[in-house]
């Protein structure tokens, strides 16, 4: 059984009081695949995240990885297939140092204490704060929290990775770098954000959501030029597609 495969089908989803956030959404996302899905504030972004993880479950319809349904007995092993990279690394970062962070899903699972220090151990080398592992996460900036995170989440040794705004709030020299490690990572990736520049760089495929719906799947350099496209959802080309010299010569490092 494959794990790799995440499949959306026809999921519809209300908050209390009616509100509709995702509406009849389908796709499928396969091994490898690095997808961006971007769309306005209070399009339906985060709410589909959180369907595809388990943290909601839908009105109607199915979320599939692999051959499994994301449901409430299946959650342990989906959650170890999908790690999910929050937008604000607080939310992840908790304990008294980087590596009790790190630690503590493979933990959590019981893992015997020497398969924990390698699995840290390579989660903190592949990006790069392995002389940060003593270090308590207050005391890191914006970029190296945002690294904690994702190490956090790679200890875990997950098929997919699902990353919510994982630019948000940082810095060019810390939003290079993570750019540099999302381009580093085989994993079949997620990641939503309104950085479009971000997601030209670092995604083949890009999904588009409007009102809940899908508006556009397909590659992501035909949709990123799509000005009328984007317009219409909110949206607007990313700036090294609008003549920016500063971007368009970042963009071609």
């Amino acid at each position: 059984m494959s794990h790799h495969k995440i499949e959306a089908r026809n999921l519809r989803f209300s908050y209390p009081g009616g509100q509709s956030a995702v509406k009849d959404v389908s796709f499928k996302i396969h091994h490898g695949e690095a997808v961006g899905i971007i769309g306005a504030n209070g399009a339906g972004k985060s709410t589909l995240l959180m369907l595809l993880m388990g943290v909601l479950f839908p009105c109607s319809g199915e979320v599939l990885v692999g051959d499994v349904r994301v449901a409430k007995k299946t959650l342990p092993m989906i959650r170890q297939r999908l790690g999910m990279v929050f937008q604000d690394p607080d939310d992840q970062l908790f304990m008294t140092t980087v590596f009790e962070d790190v630690a503590f899903g493979p933990r959590n699972y019981g893992m015997a204490e020497e398969e924990v220090g390698e699995r840290v151990a390579r989660a903190l080398e592949a990006v790069g704060i392995s002389h940060l592992k003593d270090r308590a996460a207050s005391r890191l900036s914006g970029g190296e929290k945002r690294a904690a995170a994702i190490a956090s989440v790679l200890s875990m040794e997950p098929d997919v990775l699902i990353m919510d705004e994982p630019t948000a709030a940082l810095d060019p020299k810390s939003r290079r770098r993570v750019i540099g490690l999302l381009n580093g990572f085989d994993h079949t990736r997620i990641i939503t954000s309104h950085d479009l520049d971000m997601v030209m760089e670092t995604c083949g495929r890009v999904l588009v959501i409007k009102d809940g719906e899908i508006a556009a799947d397909g590659r992501a350099m035909d949709i990123l030029q799509d000005g009328e496209l984007l317009d219409s959802c909110g949206l607007e080309k990313p700036l090294s597609l609008q003549g920016c010299p500063v971007c368009t010569k970042n963009i071609m490092r």
